[in-house]
């Protein structure tokens, strides 16, 4: 796990995303710069790299990389689990290895395969390869987008530059600190950041999930992505629920013991909830002799504790639980810290729930993590997909199915009766009838449809199996990765998501929608199934689910002082998409009990704080 970055242009480029990187790889740092091609005085380029050492931790993985003959250079930022069998694949086809590291496999690898090396890949990956012999910069980034991969042209046109962080490119170059208008508002109104090709930065791109990218040496531009891999289709598997567990447990036990690949030592994140406890537990069956340390978030508030089920798991598989606990002012303390690390602004304080967990693991040395992330949205572990799957009973003409499932699925813990469940899945059946809520009045309306911004929530879904593929690919999953990848590497510590591999993911979601989400409304049904024996029944048989959840909305009454200070603040009032009054009113309601708490209150916290720390330009 590293950082990585690059620049093609004109010389003179420094070397700034080193030290703006170093947390992302404290080990080993190194640089090369390729003097001008004949004939083509722009086609100067320089590649950086900062090593977090995992996989053979000699100086023979320093980074770049190059073949022996100086044609191929790499610089790359995770891991490709699989590289043991592609390594011996490759000694068959006659390649010679000087190292025993992925990065040379991932090298010889695109030597002989070129970018169909990709889908031989299992493993979380953005790397760039500057390819002397078709004159190309060709960067990658993995399936799912586990790690990060931004791009920049320079301002006069003349050049390329890509990071692994936001904050390295606009550390280095002299970009517009300007906002995107679209994503400001899906930020504000949905919570959503980090799909697809955009980023908050006007300026500032990301190769998109499962895409490659192209660049000309000798005539920087920015390309065109390029999709390799894509989620399965409409194309249901034939086999029982039975059938179907024994294949996920199969596979992911698998996915474990290829995550358990190190040359450092591992631990997990555990939240007490089934994807974590499957992870610690799982890593006990296939590793029954292994030292295994677990890390916990423990919120203060009981409602929100999950400490019994986290002792009940860490005891059940012989780990050793370390556990953090946090409170408001911690948060507040903080904050500006984790705004910067974060580079964009996040979805709420359970972020800081993860962060203090990856620093707890720091202090006790350890370097690679696992951790559940994907989980809910491939096996359907939200309440969320409650109404999409109601939907699917009702576009199928399944009437009777329909009322007992929503009768059922109402009475889950958190849920509100059926009633709610009729309408959002009717919301989800007819999309019109939500429209109304997509410009609430804390908004400035004029100030985004003066920028054209389109005013619509995320495309309505046909069933459950859209609607898992949508929160995997654009609503979801992405802004969950990226949380990941900076807090974790904010400690530095690589994080592995062992639930996202494409064999995992193309087997599941073809799998029929009540395997997934059961008629009852049980989420995960065939995961649980498949994991008996190895974790506890009672872990297995939760129907609440919390994750490592704060008592947010206790918190912030709690700092009322210190959010109406920045809700009143020079840079709120600098911030012209939002409605300074209509806030204001809005959180005076929420504080006297006259209006519900939800995310929104975060959304201008969070966002009235990052413009500041990051000096944003609004216009």
């Amino acid at each position: 796990m590293c950082g990585i970055a690059g620049f093609l242009g004109s010389p003179g480029s420094s070397t700034s995303p080193l030290r703006t990187l170093a947390h992302r790889g404290p080990d080993d740092s190194g640089w090369v710069a390729h003097d001008a091609h004949p004939g083509m005085p722009r086609s100067h380029s320089l590649l950086l790299h900062r090593r977090l050492s995992i996989l053979d931790l000699s100086t023979a993985g320093h980074q770049p990389m190059a073949t022996s003959d100086g044609a191929y250079t790499i610089v790359f930022n995770g891991e490709i689990y699989n590289y043991r069998e592609l390594r011996a694949e490759l000694q068959n086809l006659g390649c010679a290895f000087r190292t025993q590291t992925d990065t040379e496999v991932l090298l010889q690898a695109y030597v002989q395969w070129g970018a169909g090396c990709l889908r031989r890949l299992i493993g979380m990956f953005a790397f760039a390869i500057e390819d002397k012999h078709r004159r190309v910069l060709f960067l990658a980034r993995d399936f799912f987008g586990i790690k990060p991969l931004y791009y920049a042209q320079t301002p006069v046109g003349e050049g390329f530059a890509f990071a692994s962080e936001i904050k390295a490119l606009l550390d280095w170059l002299p970009l517009k600190r300007t906002l995107q208008p679209q994503r400001l508002y899906d930020y504000l109104r949905f919570g959503r950041t980090d799909h697809g090709g955009e980023t908050m930065w006007s300026e500032i791109r990301q190769v998109p999930a499962a895409h490659y990218l192209e660049v000309s040496l000798d005539r920087p531009g920015e390309g065109t992505p390029v999709r390799y891999w894509d989620l399965p289709g409409e194309e249901p598997l034939d086999l029982s629920f039975n059938e179907a567990a024994e294949q996920v447990r199969e596979l992911f036990l698998q996915n474990i013991r290829l995550h358990l690949r190190s040359d450092v030592p591992i631990g997990a994140a555990l939240s007490g909830g089934i994807d974590s406890s499957a992870i610690v537990c799982a890593m006990r069956a296939v590793a029954p002799q292994a030292e295994l340390h677990a890390f916990s978030y423990i919120a203060d508030d009981p409602a929100v504790s999950e400490e019994r089920w986290v002792d009940l798991v860490g005891k059940h598989a012989g780990a050793r639980v370390h556990k953090v606990r946090a409170n408001p002012d911690d948060l507040v303390a903080d904050l500006d810290r984790l705004i910067y690390t974060q580079d964009e602004p996040f979805g709420g304080t359970s972020i800081y729930a993860q962060y203090r967990v990856f620093g707890l693991a720091r202090q006790h040395g350890i370097k690679v993590m696992l951790d559940g992330q994907g989980a809910d949205e491939l096996l359907a572990g939200y309440h969320t997909y409650l109404p999409a799957r109601l939907g699917s009973l009702l576009r199928q003409g399944r009437l009777a199915g329909a009322y007992r499932f929503a009768n059922r699925a109402s009475k889950l813990p958190g849920m509100r009766g059926p009633l709610r469940l009729w309408m959002q899945a009717g919301r989800r059946l007819m999309p019109a009838l939500g429209n109304r809520w997509l410009m609430p009045s804390w908004l400035n309306s004029e100030w985004f449809r003066e920028r054209g911004v389109n005013l619509t929530a995320a495309n309505s879904s046909r069933n459950l199996h859209e609607e898992l593929r949508q929160t995997v690919s654009t609503t979801s999953l992405p802004m969950l990765l990226r949380y990941e990848d900076r807090n974790s590497m904010a400690a530095s510590i690589e994080s592995r998501v062992p639930f996202l591999t494409p064999g995992l993911a193309d087997f599941v979601l073809r799998l029929p929608e009540e395997y997934l989400l059961g008629n009852d409304g049980t989420s995960k049904s065939v995961f649980r199934q498949a994991m008996r024996g190895i974790v506890p029944d009672a872990i297995l048989d939760r129907r609440d689910k919390i994750g490592f959840a704060t008592p947010e909305q206790r918190w912030l009454k709690t700092l009322s002082p210190w959010i109406e200070a920045t809700l009143s603040s020079e840079r709120a009032r600098s911030i012209p998409a939002l409605n300074l009054p209509v806030i204001q009113r809005d959180w005076n309601d929420v504080l006297a009990g006259r209006a519900k708490f939800d995310y929104r209150v975060w959304r201008w916290v969070n966002l009235i704080r990052w413009a500041e720390r990051f000096d944003v330009k609004m216009d």
